[in-house]
């Protein structure tokens, strides 16, 4: 059934991969950041929602197609695919350094010297892409990412082309962004795909160099008139080489304009270096490498015979991540291990809740991530809010994650945050019956993880709660009632639950009458049970000082000034703790590191410049959400449809100590975001 092979799918990510914020949004799919469990290594998935595609859905194939058969060190690599019948999930690897685009933007615009580094790489990857019978057909800063050594990898290959006849095969569509299409695109003519990314090359390098496009209008007709007269002003800063090679790339006549094997050696590209672009790949398809067959033999416990074997199938599942992941982590120098603790093969399925490392940094958790969990949320809604907290994460007594009675599912009260109201849970899309994820499936999969409690540590955990359980204290007639009305207060727990075996345990063996053992057991229970009270209500602690009468009065005192300044204390150390209290010590920015996504200011009062940019908005018929000091923005077309959205947050870097505005744009035209938020920017006189 189509359910069930949506469910194994979802399984299939959540049991390899953690799965954390919206790091990038588009039209039919949106990106999250992930971590490969069983490597430790930072992912990118991208989400592709099918229904959304309809007839493009063929382009998804073909990228995917074009992912697997291009291996280069500056294009992004494919790890993992996994396909349901209603959403296909790529698994890519993860740039830190953001788009190529809002590097440019931060700077303004680059060097000739370090325009010149960033081009070579580009060129590297276009002859290689071009040398496998591909073209790309949507070159621009957008498509390239840095990752964390700052070189450009590039990505999104959707509209590539792999003409049956060849590269030099004429191709008919229409495609890419207008800013960086060739003048035969726009003519409606037959063009060559190698052609055409040579054109949009030149428009890239001119952004590069300029900051701003070579051609551009808000009249699309202007536009494309522009760019079929192939003029454009060159700015006074270009050197004369650089000018030479931008006429030569931007020429109207296809048959005139240098190629990507000229590039390669082309004076301008050789300046400083002395030597042609190397463009042959560094990561050949099919290589195989000793140490990670070792490395993964050793965690399947089989020969590296049978490893290798498994790798050689490129299925493009866990074996393939696995092993390009471990390959990475030894081209940049790591330890070519995997965790000691997961398996490869067998991996049992759990949440994502609770399943893998604890990460060291802090990381936003999307509030659409839980309902998914529950099989009630389309991942590829237009706009994500990714909420203000991060996956609960809880010990088991065996020192493993999960729920305290071993389920492999969370329930929404393991999911919901402290100091987070229910009532601001907004789960969207089909419910959890429409998904085929009904009460039944989730109390079968509930069933299914108690049964898998490894019951030796339990019996472990009974022994030490025998050692510290308190002889069943006398009850005095008159507190029973109050004893009963509070136990119908308390709800079960799994706490309860163990200290129900304890009762159990401590039973000896051959003791008088039945009643005698059956009022011992309950009084054990009465002491469980308002230990409860005293952790779970803080209110109610007063009532719990009977579990320390002996039947004296003189005892009950003295305990009870023992347990009240207990109490004192608890009450002191939870008033720190109170999630309020934590908030008001945390209002103000969030102090960063500098980063090329930061707009200093004049000001010195970040509460300034935050009511400055509240003020703009409006203006700018621009919805926002406000989480502190944090602001979620967006701009809707003529059908309500979100066409933009970005993120500016009011900060203050660390050194120096300036008020500054971190954007991120999260979907929608670059440079009409880029416009547009200098426009805010500029407006609020910051």
């Amino acid at each position: 059934m189509p359910v069930e092979r949506s469910d194994r799918g979802v399984d299939e990510l959540y049991k390899y991969y953690e799965v954390y914020e919206t790091i990038g949004s588009g039209g039919f799919a949106k990106v999250k950041l992930g971590q490969h469990i069983l490597t430790g290594e930072k992912v990118a998935i991208k989400i592709i929602d099918k229904k959304e595609l309809g007839d493009d859905l063929p382009r998804v194939k073909l990228e995917i197609d074009a992912m697997k058969n291009l291996s280069h060190q500056h294009v992004c690599r494919l790890y993992h695919v996994i396909e349901t019948s209603s959403r296909i999930y790529m698994v890519l690897e993860y740039c830190p350094g953001g788009e190529l685009f809002d590097y440019i933007i931060a700077k303004d615009r680059l060097s000739e010297e370090e325009t010149r580094v960033f081009f070579r790489q580009i060129v590297s990857a276009l002859a290689y892409v071009h040398s496998q019978g591909y073209a790309h057909r949507d070159l621009k800063p957008e498509n390239l990412l840095i990752d964390e050594d700052r070189n450009l990898k590039l990505i999104d290959f959707g509209l590539c082309a792999k003409p049956k006849g060849g590269l030099g095969y004429e191709l008919m569509t229409c495609c890419g962004s207008p800013a960086y299409a060739a003048p035969e695109l726009i003519q409606g003519r037959a063009y060559i795909g190698s052609e055409a990314d040579v054109w949009s090359m030149g428009v890239l390098l001119f952004a590069l160099l300029c900051g701003y496009l070579p051609f551009d209008d808000d009249n699309c007709m202007i536009l494309y008139r522009k760019i079929m007269r192939g003029q454009y002003d060159n700015p006074p800063w270009l050197s004369p080489g650089t000018v030479l090679l931008l006429n030569q790339m931007m020429q109207v006549e296809p048959k005139r304009r240098v190629t990507v094997r000229q590039l390669l050696d082309h004076p301008w590209m050789m300046k400083d270096y002395n030597s042609p672009v190397e463009w042959h790949t560094k990561q050949p398809l099919g290589h195989i490498d000793d140490d990670c067959i070792t490395e993964m033999a050793v965690n399947m416990k089989c020969s590296r015979k049978s490893a290798t074997q498994l790798v050689k199938e490129w299925r493009y599942d866990q074996t393939t991540a696995t092993y390009l992941l471990l390959l990475y982590k030894k081209q940049r120098g790591k330890p070519v291990r995997l965790r000691p603790d997961q398996l490869l093969c067998d991996t049992p399925v759990r949440s994502p809740l609770h399943q893998g490392p604890q990460s060291k940094q802090v990381l936003h958790y999307s509030e659409d991530e839980d309902a998914v969990l529950m099989g009630s949320v389309d991942l590829c809604s237009d706009y994500d809010d990714d909420g203000p907290w991060v996956p609960v994460r809880q010990r088991t007594p065996q020192g493993g994650r999960g729920r305290p009675d071993g389920a492999a599912n969370p329930t929404h009260k393991d999911m919901i945050p402290p100091s987070y109201p229910v009532e601001n849970w907004r789960v969207r899309g089909p419910t959890p019956e429409k998904e085929g994820i009904t009460p039944h499936h989730r109390q079968e999969r509930r069933e299914k993880g108690r049964t898998n409690e490894n019951k030796e540590n339990i019996a472990v955990l009974d022994k030490d709660l025998e050692i510290f359980a308190l002889p069943a204290p006398p009850t005095p007639a008159s507190n029973k009632k109050n004893g009963r009305s509070n136990n119908k207060n308390v709800l079960t727990t799994p706490t309860q639950i163990a200290n129900t075996r304890v009762a159990k345990t401590v039973t000896p063996k051959g003791s008088g009458s039945a009643s005698k053992e059956l009022s011992r057991k309950k009084a054990v229970e009465k002491e469980a049970l308002e230990i409860q009270i005293l952790a779970f209500s803080p209110e109610r602690r007063s009532r719990s000082l009977d579990m320390a009468g002996t039947g004296d009065s003189g005892q009950k005192k003295r305990a009870g000034k023992v347990f009240g300044s207990l109490e004192r204390g608890l009450d002191k150390v939870i008033t720190m703790l109170t999630p309020s209290k934590k908030r008001g010590l945390r209002d103000g920015p969030r102090r960063i590191k500098a980063q090329y996504n930061v707009t200093l200011t004049s000001q010195t009062n970040p509460d300034q410049v935050l009511n400055q940019i509240l003020s703009i908005l409006p203006e700018k018929h621009i919805d926002f959400t406000q989480k502190g000091y944090t602001l979620k923005c967006r701009t809707r077309g003529d059908f309500g449809k979100v066409t933009m959205a970005f993120e500016l947050e009011v900060c203050v870097l660390q050194r120096p100590e300036v008020v500054a505005v971190r954007r991120q744009r999260l979907k929608g035209d670059a440079w009409v975001y880029k416009h547009l938020v200098e426009d805010i920017l500029s407006t609020s006189s910051i």
